[in-house]
């Protein structure tokens, strides 16, 4: 169809917003210098935003998972795949935990529905918190030892390096305009870390007693979650890919590992176990997915399956922008009654275009013995379809 063809002006740039996530656990074998990721699994399986896996030891991960409208922070028991949330935060949530070093308690960021957000200890059985760090956004932390915290913090224009001595509740800022992703680097005593203060982004490494940082290597593109192998490599998530360097004895990025599973994209968070037997990674919904969700449920013309796949505020338009109109109840009141008077209603995808969050489908219609062409713009946000867009 020419019309559909000439449609891709119409997506020359979209916003990759974040969708519904995932936490995937991987085993993660060794042979001879081969490395193998078998037996996925997805241990969230929940809809949101489930993200920041953290192995709180071998056989324990935490991880930020969505639950009744606030993120909530939920313990994982890899043998028997047992989740239990460890609080529940009132208008809050929680965000980046971690084991806090020689205590079985753990630590996260909570941001507060008003706005406030702070960094935190929970008791491990009761849930009660204590706050750790005044004064400070945190956003990213990372525990150096019992004492000290490597942080991202929430600075003017962007995230700052920052160090912090809680015994004599002092903070020093090293950087600004760094990365999410902070490590130790192993068989060291240093912190790695992203710098993004030139064009081409860096990992950097941090010498935390004597405060200096040196250059690692640069990154593959602008992505930025990374964690390191015991034998001193660096893995970066990239897309559907996962990267390796090993700064001893290679030059360059080389490919660790691909994801070959449709239903995942855009992998983020990446985390190795203690003993380096497992892997676990954070991946996307593919956007197509939520296009057959709701496929499915206009040919079973089932309204509360169909309505549940749109966002609140979804916009309908006749291309390319009039709006018809908005909000998922006048989507309900349309279809309900649309559904209730096709009984042979029918969708056939003729052809579909995926670029990024956006989603074409030429589509052929057969409603009440008639046959209908045309075609649908989807546009996907947060895992829900945000706009429509019809010719």
């Amino acid at each position: 169809m020419k019309k559909l063809s000439l449609l891709l002006a119409f997506i020359t740039s979209t916003l990759f917003a974040q969708t519904n996530t995932e936490v995937y656990l991987f085993d993660l074998i060794k042979t001879d210098s081969i490395y193998q990721l078998v037996n996925k699994k997805n241990i969230s399986s929940n809809k949101g935003y489930d993200s920041q896996p953290h192995f709180y030891d071998n056989n324990t991960i935490l991880f930020s998972s969505t639950r009744s409208g606030q993120t909530d922070i939920v313990k994982y028991d890899i043998t028997t795949g047992k989740k239990v949330f460890i609080n529940s935060t009132p208008k809050g949530g929680e965000y980046s935990p971690q084991r806090i070093p020689g205590s079985d308690n753990v630590s996260a960021v909570r941001l507060d529905e008003s706005g406030l957000q702070r960094f935190y200890e929970y008791d491990i059985n009761t849930g009660k918190s204590k706050e750790l760090i005044r004064n400070l956004v945190v956003a990213y932390p990372f525990w150096h030892s019992d004492k000290i915290v490597v942080s991202s913090v929430i600075g003017k224009g962007g995230l700052n390096l920052v160090t912090s001595d809680l015994k004599h509740k002092t903070n020093f800022t090293l950087q600004k305009n760094i990365g999410r992703s902070l490590h130790r680097i192993p068989n060291t005593n240093m912190v790695s870390y992203i710098s993004k203060k030139t064009p081409q982004w860096e990992i950097r490494s941090l010498d935390v007693i004597k405060l200096r940082t040196a250059k690692i290597i640069e990154l593959n593109g602008k992505y930025e979650d990374i964690c390191w192998l015991a034998d001193g490599s660096i893995l970066l998530a990239r897309k559907n890919q996962i990267l390796r360097f090993n700064p001893k004895t290679d030059t360059d990025w080389s490919v660790f590992f691909t994801i070959e599973d449709s239903q995942i994209q855009n992998i983020s968070r990446i985390t190795v176990s203690p003993d380096g037997t497992k892997i676990s990674i954070v991946g996307e919904e593919a956007p197509r997915f939520v296009i057959e969700k709701q496929l499915e449920a206009y040919n079973n013309r089932d309204i509360d399956a169909f309505v549940k796949v749109y966002a609140d505020d979804v916009k309908v338009y006749d291309y390319p922008n009039k709006l018809r109109y908005q909000g998922s109840k006048e989507l309900r009141r349309r279809y309900t009654a649309f559904f209730r008077n096709n009984k042979d209603l029918h969708c056939e995808i003729i052809k579909r275009i995926e670029s990024g969050n956006t989603i074409i489908d030429e589509e052929l219609v057969t409603a009440s013995g008639r046959k209908i062409n045309g075609v649908a713009i989807y546009e996907i946000t947060n895992g829900k379809i945000s706009s429509v867009t019809f010719l």
